[in-house]
């Protein structure tokens, strides 16, 4: 469902993302982790149409977003790291606002659009204004948005960020379901156990270079590493800035 070949972004000199593959299949959440700075969210913002490729090619559904953006852009949802909300519409009118850009309307749109923001628990403030929510609001209601025109493909940088447990564990179930019933997620978020326990694969990207990707067990492989999620992200990531810290304390 998602398909990247030889993706790379520079700016000028530097190089943020360096020729790298992924392959995301229907019914997958898929996991993408690495350290600040290593090419995670430029990567996803790629994928969702953000920002051009300085070379490769992204495939959503079969579709290069590049040669048909239109078409492939239609087939996926985003939920961003900061998102960004118009703050003089109500939160139902944003819903209805997201869902028209899809061309989707009418008596289905608003239906989804309540059950959305009943299951966040924002059918209460559906026709207050956005600058009125808090910013966990402002999460759930943009949760709620990338779900609302039923996209194949949901594209998530650090899901939970102002999230308080209950709508947390919402969002996990709802993840289950979206791809229990045949849809792609992949995700980025520094929450190990969090990407352990729900993701399906995992890709670990370093200094823009895939440095291991695939279930837990191949990733224990690649790593040489036995044990769980942090200590293979340590071991390919910062094992040596681990030392270094405790010769630091130790000095």
């Amino acid at each position: 469902m998602i398909r990247l070949t030889n993706l790379t972004k520079k700016y000028g000199t530097f190089t943020a993302v360096d020729a790298i593959d992924l392959d995301v299949p229907p019914g997958e959440l898929f996991g993408f982790l690495g350290p600040n700075g290593a090419g995670k969210t430029t990567t996803l913002r790629m994928i969702a149409g953000i920002l051009q490729p300085t070379s490769g090619t992204i495939e959503i559904g079969g579709v290069d977003i590049v040669k048909d953006p239109i078409t492939a852009k239609a087939k996926l949802g985003f939920i961003p790291d900061r998102p960004f909300i118009y703050e003089k519409l109500t939160g139902i009118e944003f819903l209805r606002f997201v869902a028209g850009l899809y061309g989707e309307e009418g008596p289905d749109v608003e239906h989804r659009a309540r059950e959305l923001l009943a299951l966040f628990d924002l059918d209460e403030w559906r026709d207050e204004l956005v600058e009125s929510y808090s910013h966990g609001m402002r999460q759930k209601l943009i949760v709620s948005s990338a779900f609302v025109h039923r996209p194949q493909v949901i594209v998530v940088d650090e899901p939970h960020v102002g999230l308080d447990p209950k709508s947390i564990k919402i969002l996990r179930d709802v993840f289950k379901e979206y791809v229990r019933r045949g849809h792609t997620i992949m995700m980025s978020t520094h929450t190990l156990e969090t990407a352990e326990s729900l993701c399906d694969r995992i890709a670990i990207i370093v200094n823009g270079k895939i440095a291991a990707a695939g279930t837990m067990d191949d990733l224990r492989t690649q790593s040489k590493q036995v044990g769980g999620l942090e200590e293979i992200f340590l071991k390919l990531t910062g094992e040596n800035a681990a030392r270094n810290l405790v010769e630091v304390l130790d000095a």
